[in-house]
């Protein structure tokens, strides 16, 4: 005999968590399906960052929403997500950097942000370890609200959550098809069971394009191979997280006194590529070396790799399709589900129960990409 939800959930990574609960809370009985264990993609292998310096008014309202519920998400789950706020540092290299921050940061306080602009001197006041003159910086922009949460907290906690309120979380279980019928929803066939539905959302990262496949939709998203890695523990040095967009670098010093960072290696392609590379090590080292000379005598401890879904601009794909009714894109964050997702989670959760559709979810649908003039996000590390 068949199963029956209301929504079925693909992919089980802080987006299909958070949707879960989000639903739950709103009465929907959920089933998520994930193929291996909770938070075993991009969410699992991400740098941890939570930013709301953004180029496009659609991320910066995401986050600066996010920021808000991840101030409370800690007390509302009932599990502690080591949310903490030490700001992002953007280092500005060229004088055409430093006019589209300028422009970023007027946007930005038009929408509520506390972020400013930081004068070359003044961006030691921030982070100590930093050499000015070896970084090439003109200037940069600091948000002190920004911070950093535990990425498999925050998954678990949210699953934790929704599995309290009635939800249904399979791992280990491989979604093999989605049934449509008169270009609806109907019912989703995994490996060991198949459950009739009548929404479906693809929250399956890297691989949302295999879902969406699966009901005949093609999307714009391709996999770029991330590496990060991880140092051993040192003594508290700095709070902020630090990037630049022309290096491709950030790295910041977690509670427990590891650096944890990334930059993309000169190489890179898309593709589904998992092997870690030397490269990587190589181009990190000298370049974070260059950035914190005193970082340079310091171990290694952790490398791994994993995937950003990247679009054409850099935005997330959100909301129902526009052919197949039931079926709901929650993908192609390009590196920032993570730092979005309280929001977009509870925002789709919003629109699957009551037909609420934001201002913000309409901008954001897959059908933008039939228009000529797209808004491509340029706040984008790697």
């Amino acid at each position: 005999m068949n199963e029956h939800a209301d929504v079925v959930i693909i992919g089980g990574g802080v987006n299909g968590c958070a949707i879960a609960y989000y639903l739950s809370k709103l009465g929907m009985n959920v089933s998520v399906f994930e193929r291996n264990y909770l938070g075993s993609g991009a969410t699992g292998s991400c740098g941890a960052g939570i930013r709301q310096q953004w180029s496009t008014k659609e991320n910066t309202e995401l986050a600066i929403q996010s920021v808000h519920m991840f101030e409370e998400l800690s007390d509302e789950l009932g599990e502690d997500i080591e949310f903490s706020q030490g700001g992002y540092l953007i280092i500005n290299h060229t004088e055409e950097e430093l006019a589209q921050s300028k422009k970023n940061v007027k946007m930005q306080k038009t929408l509520g942000l506390d972020v400013s602009m930081v004068s070359v001197d003044e961006i030691n006041d921030i982070v100590p370890v930093l050499d000015v003159n070896g970084m090439d910086s003109v200037g940069a922009t600091f948000c002190p609200t920004d911070g950093h949460a535990n990425p498999f907290k925050t998954t678990f906690a949210y699953a934790h959550a929704a599995e309290q309120l009635g939800a249904n979380i399979h791992t280990h279980t491989l979604v093999k098809d989605i049934k449509t019928k008169n270009n609806q929803v109907s019912e989703v066939l995994t490996d060991k069971k198949s459950v009739k539905t009548r929404w479906v959302v693809d929250a399956a990262g890297a691989w949302s394009s295999q879902i969406a496949k699966m009901v005949g939709i093609s999307i714009p998203n391709k996999p770029f191979r991330k590496e990060v890695l991880a140092t051993e523990r040192l003594e508290p040095l700095f709070k902020a997280m630090v990037i630049s967009f022309k290096d491709g670098i950030y790295f910041s010093q977690q509670p427990e006194g590891n650096i944890v960072g990334g930059i993309p290696i000169p190489e890179q392609r898309s593709g589904f590529y998992e092997l870690p590379t030397f490269s990587f090590i190589q181009h990190m080292s000298e370049t974070l070396t260059r950035y914190a000379p005193a970082l340079r005598d310091i171990n290694m401890l952790r490398h791994w790799t994993g995937y950003y879904d990247v679009t054409p601009d850099a935005r997330p794909i959100l909301g129902e399709d526009s052919k197949v009714r039931g079926f709901v894109h929650c993908h192609g964050f390009s590196g920032h589900g993570f730092m979005l997702s309280p929001m977009v989670s509870r925002m789709l959760a919003e629109y699957i129960s009551n037909d609420k559709e934001s201002s913000v979810l309409k901008r954001l649908r897959l059908n933008r990409y039939e228009d000529e003039d797209i808004d491509m996000e340029q706040n984008v590390v790697g």
